[in-house]
């Protein structure tokens, strides 16, 4: 399992969010790249140098410091859009090879190159800056679709990282709930939902969502009655 690139974000005017700028044209850079902890969500910080969120009430944060997507979904995804798609081309900053990204487990940990640990935290939603982007209709409901999202990640050990860096699972929890079955619990089929809160990685926010949606179910069966 390798590094195939990192990516940094050359911000651009967001006219699909009426924001300023987008951070989403990430592009691959050479050498060494410094890996931190977010301090704060809200603020548009991240967890690579050089780069930021800018929809910061979307984005960024501790449980979204990195986003990491595999090259083997991209190069689908080409054959499917008809499109060349370069590493960084979904706004990843990790872009992998021979890791099964969708498939990690949520609080499964990385060890990329030989200082760095990260930590899965949640699946990418997408949103119409990423619609935008692609300049593709109806795009949001075909990823959807695909329940091929990538994978938000925490930085636990923070260093360095480069292209080429190995990557190393150093730890699988003993639950089943991946990235791809959180997003499709999360998009599109509500009844996975019980299943999540197994994954005690998950951000509180995204718990938050679940018990919100999982209490409104059961007072929805248990008025049925009445």
């Amino acid at each position: 399992m390798e590094l195939l690139s990192v990516n940094i974000g050359k911000p651009r005017p967001n006219p699909w969010k009426r924001l300023a700028a987008t951070g989403i044209d990430k592009r691959p850079v050479t050498g060494p790249v410094a890996v931190h902890v977010p301090t704060a969500t809200g603020t548009g910080e991240v967890g690579l140098a050089g780069d930021r969120a800018h929809d910061v009430k979307h984005h960024g944060g501790p449980d979204q410091a990195v986003y990491a997507y595999a090259r083997e979904d991209l190069d689908d995804w080409q054959a499917t859009l008809g499109t060349h798609l370069a590493n960084g081309g979904f706004g990843e900053n990790l872009t992998t090879k021979d890791l099964d990204v969708n498939g990690a487990l949520i609080g499964e940990r990385w060890r990329v190159g030989p200082d760095v640990v990260l930590e899965v935290s949640a699946p990418r939603t997408p949103c119409a800056t990423f619609q935008g982007w692609l300049g593709r209709a109806g795009w949001i409901a075909e990823f959807v679709r695909s329940a091929r999202p990538g994978a938000y990640l925490r930085v636990l050990e923070p260093g360095e990282i480069r292209a080429g860096d190995r990557i190393e699972i150093v730890h699988r929890p003993a639950h089943d709930v991946t990235v791809a079955l959180a997003f499709r619990a999360l998009t599109g089929e509500p009844e996975l939902l019980p299943r999540l809160p197994a994954a005690d990685a998950l951000p509180e926010s995204t718990k938050d969502l679940v018990r919100r949606r999982t209490g409104a179910a059961a007072d929805r069966i248990g008025g049925t009655g009445s």
